[in-house]
Order: C-alpha cells, then sequence, then structure tokens
C-alpha cells in the first residue's frame, strides 16, 4: 500500500508546485497588465480598451484580462497578500477577488481583514466572504448595485420552424434566486420512474409555475442588524442567492411567502412562518380600493402586485390599510433598492419622489410607468 501511494503523493507535490508557479506567473502577468494599461499602446493599435486589446491578441476572456489588470493596479496596496500568495498561502484566485474588493470599497479596504478570511476560506467562498464584506462596509452603495443589475435582466424568446421556443436570457443574482426558488421544489423527479434530467424537469417546471402561478416560498437569514440596515451589518443570505441587501430584504418582507429567520448574536432568535404578510379579508379590501398598482401611470392589474408598507414596520408602521399600497413588482423594486419616495395625499392618489441623483432628468413623477403587456 505504501509503494502504490507514494506516486500519488509524488503527483499531488508536483501540482502543487506547479499551480504555486502558475500563481507567480498570473502575479507578474497582472503587473505588466497595469503597466500595458497605462501606456496607451492598445490604443494607437485601434483597440477599444487594453482589456480588449488583451482579450484578442493574449487569447483570453474579457474578465480574465480585467482581473489582471485590477490585480497589478492593486498589488502596491495588498503587500500581505502578495507575500501570502508567493508563500503558498492563499492563490492567485484569491488576489483577483481581494482586487475587485478593493475597487468597490475605495478607502475602507482593509487588507488584514480579508487576508485573514483568504487564509480561511476556497477562492470561491472568500468571493462570498467579500460580499458580506461589501455590504458591510457600505450597504446602499451594494443594493445599488444590486438593483442595476436588476436593470440588465434580458429574456428571449425564439420560435423555431416546429413552432417551439428557444430561451436565452440573464437575470441578475436576487431575480435569478426568486426564479431558481420558485422552479426548485417543480423540478423534483416525479417517483422512481421519472427519468427526466434536470434540464428537462427544469423546463417542465417552468411551464408548470406559469400555468398554474405556484406560490413562491424563499427562506431569508438575516441579522437584526441588516435588517435595520445598520453601519457595519453583513448582507443577508437566501439558499440560492448571493448575500442579499438590506433593501431587498425590506422588499420581500412586505408582502411575499418568505420563511425568516433572524440572527442576533449568531444565535436564532426568531423563526417565521412560510405566509404571506398581507392576505385574507385585508389583501382583498387593498385590492378592491386599489385595484392596480397605484405609481402614477401604472396600470398593472392586483393580480400582478404586491402590498406595499408606506411606512415599514420596523420604522413603526403596520399593516392599516391607511399604511399599504398595490404596487407592481418593479415600481416595488424602485421604492426599495431604488429609494423612491412614495407619499400618500389627503386627496388619495400616490406623489413619487426621485432619488435625488435623478433630480433634473425626469421629475418627481418619472418612473418608468407602463401598463400591461
Amino acid at each position: 500500500m505504501l509503494l502504490m501511494a507514494q506516486p500519488d503523493a509524488e503527483l499531488a507535490s508536483r501540482l502543487l508546485e506547479l499551480r504555486q508557479y502558475i500563481d507567480q506567473l498570473e502575479l507578474e502577468c497582472s503587473q505588466l497588465a497595469a503597466e500595458f494599461n497605462e501606456s496607451k499602446h492598445w490604443e494607437r493599435q485601434g483597440s477599444n480598451s487594453a482589456i480588449d486589446w488583451m482579450r484578442f491578441h493574449c487569447h483570453m476572456t474579457s474578465n480574465a484580462a480585467a482581473d489582471r489588470i485590477a490585480v497589478g493596479e492593486r498589488a502596491a496596496e495588498m503587500p500581505e497578500s502578495v507575500q501570502a500568495m508567493r508563500a503558498g498561502d492563499i492563490g492567485f484566485a484569491h488576489l483577483t477577488v481581494m482586487a475587485r474588493t478593493a475597487n468597490a470599497v475605495g478607502e475602507a479596504f482593509d487588507e488584514e481583514r480579508l487576508l485573514q478570511l483568504a487564509r480561511d476560506n476556497s477562492p470561491g467562498k472568500f468571493h462570498y466572504k467579500c460580499l458580506h464584506y461589501r455590504h458591510a462596509v457600505n450597504s446602499k452603495q451594494y443594493a445599488k448595485e444590486q438593483a442595476e443589475l436588476a436593470e440588465t435582466n434580458i429574456l428571449h424568446m425564439n420560435r423555431r420552424d416546429d413552432g417551439s421556443f428557444f430561451l436565452t436570457g440573464v437575470l441578475d443574482p436576487i431575480g435569478g434566486a426568486v426564479v431558481r426558488s420558485a422552479l426548485q421544489p417543480l423540478a423534483r423527479p416525479i417517483g422512481k420512474d421519472d427519468h427526466r434530467l434536470r434540464p428537462q424537469r427544469m423546463a417542465d417546471a417552468l411551464i408548470e409555475l406559469a400555468g398554474h402561478k405556484q406560490k413562491i416560498q424563499m427562506q431569508v437569514t438575516s441579522s437584526i442588524e441588516t435588517l435595520l440596515d445598520l453601519a457595519g451589518a453583513p448582507g443577508a443570505e437566501s439558499e440560492f442567492s448571493l448575500p442579499i441587501s438590506a433593501k431587498t430584504v425590506e422588499r420581500w418582507a412586505c408582502d411575499c411567502s418568505l420563511t425568516r429567520v433572524l440572527m442576533q448574536d449568531s444565535v436564532v432568535i426568531d423563526v417565521g412562518r412560510a405566509e404571506r404578510t398581507i392576505k385574507g379579508p385585508k389583501r382583498r379590501a387593498l385590492v378592491a380600493r386599489d385595484r392596480h398598482c397605484r405609481w402614477p401611470g401604472c396600470e398593472r392589474p392586483a393580480s400582478w402586485c404586491d402590498g406595499h408598507h408606506i411606512v415599514y414596520w420596523t420604522r413603526g408602521g403596520g399593516d392599516e390599510l391607511e399604511n399599504l399600497v398595490l404596487l407592481c413588482a418593479r415600481h416595488h423594486r424602485m421604492v426599495h433598492e431604488g429609494n423612491w419616495q412614495l407619499i400618500k395625499s389627503a386627496e388619495g392618489p400616490i406623489i413619487t419622489i426621485a432619488p435625488p441623483h435623478l433630480w433634473g432628468g425626469g421629475g418627481a413623477a418619472a418612473g418608468g410607468a407602463r401598463g400591461p403587456d
């Protein structure tokens, strides 16, 4: 047994040695990439950017080229991390996550804290931890970035000659988590004779969901500090999502089927049942009063809307009908993650106020109102 194991141990040793050598070369490549980005040689060669030049001439993906430039530009600010990589304590993949995080948080970058996380976690898990760190440093910026991702969602449905549809698209992390959570229960194998592969089961689940309007249930784990959006709080967690912002948790908690798990000092202090916040007679009364999304100019029907708390419960609001209003998914997201404000006038109409950075563009009522598709 010892004789048989020895060649395997040599393979493992050689693999580690080679990987560390490659990491060293990647770091050298990154430093050159940063210098090349400053040189503007790529511009004289007719490329749109250094990333574009590297993508074509170095046979790299755009993301890989951008990672090299980011590491090269930030290496001087991460001396301990660079030394840890040279010593084999972390890999180049950790450095790319570190550099991206440094670019995102700016002066709040804390190398010592992140380096310890890098040593304790794989690159993938380190990326996840860094997202929590970014939320803790600046939850508003984190929420803004997630809201911007939601504006890039695309879905193409192309009909083939035989009448079937071909779907392609990209969903933001939050939207993708919602869709996956909805499809997951319906995509499980049905008995021992269900021989469908997972892609087929997921496709069938999508059709079933659309046809029967399956109620979505999601579990969200959050600290009290995150729910209150206090400085330094990590993001909340959902089973199929990256860390999510306090603003998204606030929106989901308005009116959806959530199982909430609240934490304080790593101890579970409350577990809520998965049920709609606004239901029964209260929901019927809200629908009878509002009839559709109350955002000015929007005609999305009530069946497509959530009940929104004008004053959220953590700020003293309750479930009284006077504190509720119907909003479609898009406008509900704009209020929470987009920082739009709603004011309910005495006469009845809802007044919308744009966040400061949008003033002067489309006015207080500019909200992308739309009718049913």
